[in-house]
């Protein structure tokens, strides 16, 4: 059986018990076994992530020590699957650096707050996760995020959608849902999820599944092919 680490806590703003709930039922669907922690602390473990399939943070502006990160890093190097949405995943820790190398980016506004409606707009990818999934319509935080250039994007929203000091630069399409590669592992995320009602919209949270399921595949490819993630080892320093 796939086993799954959802790990919740944080600003209690972005709902992370209603979340990590919703994250749970979707997976248990999926047969996975999974486990929720309400501390960071269980990132020290190696040996448990790497016995993981799939990683989901489920918190919002934290901080997560260099003995913390560490831990999941190499754990998704590995192969060992990472997905979440909205500040869970991508604003969860504004100190760490590792983590947004490894996450594919940051959140830095939401132009407007709450309560914005704009659409998500899917792109033609040669991949399953957005396959016949039309543009849809959302009324929640519109994410402006700043990403690395490595990731894969599978939709995007245009902004300015509420006049501001980032009006000035014209029409800009920001990416909402993207995949990325860290080692041998599968990165996921998805900037929708202000509040857990957003996934009362049936494309949310069918992008969602369909992403956890993408990110956890990818242990068991690194598993059946034998990857060894020393071929990426360097003993130079990064951060």
């Amino acid at each position: 059986m796939k086993k799954a680490l959802i790990v919740q806590g944080g600003w209690a703003g972005h709902e992370p018990v209603l979340v990590s709930e919703i994250f749970q039922r979707t997976l248990s669907e999926c047969g996975f076994e999974v486990e929720i922690s309400d501390t960071l602390d269980v990132f020290l473990d190696i040996e448990k992530l790497k016995s993981l399939h799939l990683i989901i943070p489920v918190w919002t502006m934290g901080k997560l020590t260099k003995e913390q990160v560490r831990p999941v890093s190499d754990a998704v190097a590995s192969g060992v699957g990472i997905a979440g949405c909205h500040g869970g995943m991508c604003d969860a820790f504004r100190e760490n650096v590792e983590w947004q190398f490894m996450t594919g980016g940051q959140w830095v506004s939401h132009p407007g707050s709450d309560g914005v409606e704009y659409v998500v707009n899917i792109k033609k990818t040669s991949g399953p996760i957005v396959e016949g999934i039309s543009d849809f319509n959302v009324k929640s935080e519109q994410y402006y995020v700043h990403v690395d250039p490595a990731i894969e994007v599978l939709a995007t929203t245009r902004f300015p959608v509420v006049n501001w000091y980032h009006s000035s630069n014209g029409l800009v399409d920001v990416p909402v849902v993207w995949t990325k590669r860290w080692g041998h592992g599968r990165v996921f995320y998805n900037s929708l999820g202000h509040h857990a009602d957003v996934f009362d919209i049936p494309e949310a949270l069918e992008i969602m599944k369909r992403g956890f399921l993408w990110a956890a595949e990818g242990k068991d490819i690194a598993v059946k092919l034998g990857l060894d993630v020393d071929v990426f080892k360097n003993e130079a320093k990064m951060f």
